[in-house]
């Protein structure tokens, strides 16, 4: 039925793909989904060996081998995708629950009742659902932020409808599936739409592995090796960003100015392992009293900052105390020893049109303070004066 030309265009392509996704799950081996996906293709290409081999191998063992490569093809393609978009794991039980529930209708349908046309329609219909399914889970997230995802998404649930589609076309005239005037263009038609199909979610699984590097290099870029949080650059500039919003929307924000006390010391006595271990204590410590949409950055060295949307000066100290007093109350554990660490911070709000410099400078002269009248204290800022002009009297007639 199927046309040889098309089915071995369909392997050779098969092989490129599996190849390509091969090549891709080496180099990136930490991609969730990425293996999976690779070896749902190779199962792919299996399908087409079977449909060559046609005319040399037993009924029943090219059955079994179309209806196994064909559902696992499927089903892998659905477990890379929830891996991909960190989704729950199906149980394995369930997946071969189904090979085997789908092999022993396929081997009933072929040796004891043969109905091609059951037969086929069962398996449509289960590797069709499998489909849709990859396009259901994988369509998250806004179109523009993920491209790779609804291509993905559009190429597989497609694929997907026209399976469920298809034993239907095998019924075009009046003679059902064998109808020699419709069968041979519908069953090229079928080809052509599985070379499509499998193309494009290649494409789309390469993209997608594509946007998980990019997201990768883009977390190593803003964020901090050592402690995890954003570095100095990012920082500044979710800051400024944080600051034209707080000034469209005239919302309160507030930023704490963070300086270890003695830091200099731990290093001097315990070497810097300890000391960076320190640094990732004081994050722990830090993040547990933090808000939801709190941003904690480091500055550098023992220096970090925070800035705190929709936070006024009364309710920035609270916070800073709160940290304050859970560092102290929390020493870093080495050991049997307990090595004391405590903060010095200052806090300042934004005060209107004040760029977000002048208002980190403010919040670095009220920690310097705080270093100034003993340490492991918080000051607050005072606000900044306003501009000349404003508070100039009007010139007289």
């Amino acid at each position: 039925m199927h046309s040889p030309t098309l089915v071995a265009i369909a392997a050779i392509l098969m092989v490129v793909m599996t190849l390509m996704l091969a090549a891709a799950w080496r180099f990136n081996p930490r991609i969730a989904g990425l293996g999976a996906w690779t070896l749902s293709y190779f199962f792919g290409l299996l399908v087409c060996v079977n449909l060559l081999l046609r005319a040399v191998a037993p009924e029943l063992l090219l059955v079994l081998l179309a209806q196994l490569s064909a559902y696992l093809m499927a089903w892998l393609n659905w477990v890379g995708t929830r891996a991909y978009v960190g989704a729950a794991p199906v149980p394995r039980r369930y997946g071969v629950l189904g090979a085997t529930l789908l092999l022993a209708t396929a081997a009933w349908f072929t040796v004891v009742q043969p109905e091609q046309t059951t037969r086929f329609t069962l398996m449509s219909l289960v590797v069709g659902t499998l489909f849709l399914l990859c396009a259901r889970t994988i369509a998250q997230g806004r179109l523009q932020d993920h491209p790779a995802r609804y291509l993905y998404a559009l190429a597989s649930g497609g694929h997907g409808l026209f399976l469920l589609l298809r034993p239907w076309l095998f019924r075009v005239g009046n003679h059902g599936l064998f109808d020699a005037q419709h069968a041979i263009a519908v069953s090229h038609l079928v080809v052509v739409e599985s070379i499509v199909a499998i193309v494009l979610m290649a494409f789309g699984i390469v993209m997608l592995a594509n946007e998980q590097v990019t997201l990768e290099l883009r977390r190593i870029a803003d964020r901090d090796p050592l402690t995890g949080v954003f570095n100095r650059r990012a920082f500044l500039a979710l800051l400024d960003k944080g600051s034209h919003y707080a000034e469209r929307m005239a919302f309160p924000l507030s930023v704490l100015l963070i300086d270890l006390d003695h830091f200099k010391k731990i290093n001097d006595s315990w070497g810097h392992q300890l000391g960076d271990r320190a640094l990732r204590h004081f994050v722990t410590v830090a993040q547990a009293c933090l808000r939801d949409g709190d941003v904690i950055g480091r500055l550098g060295g023992e220096e970090f900052a925070i800035f705190l949307p929709n936070a006024r000066l009364a309710q920035a100290e609270a916070i800073a105390s709160r940290l304050r007093g859970a560092l102290e109350m929390q020493p870093l554990r080495h050991g049997e020893a307990a090595i004391a660490l405590t903060a010095s911070i200052g806090v300042a709000q934004r005060q209107p049109q004040e760029a977000p410099q002048a208002l980190l400078h403010r919040a670095d002269e009220a920690m310097y303070l705080a270093k100034h009248k003993g340490r492991n204290r918080i000051e607050l800022a005072a606000s900044s004066p306003p501009p000349a002009d404003s508070t100039a009297a009007p010139a007289l007639p």
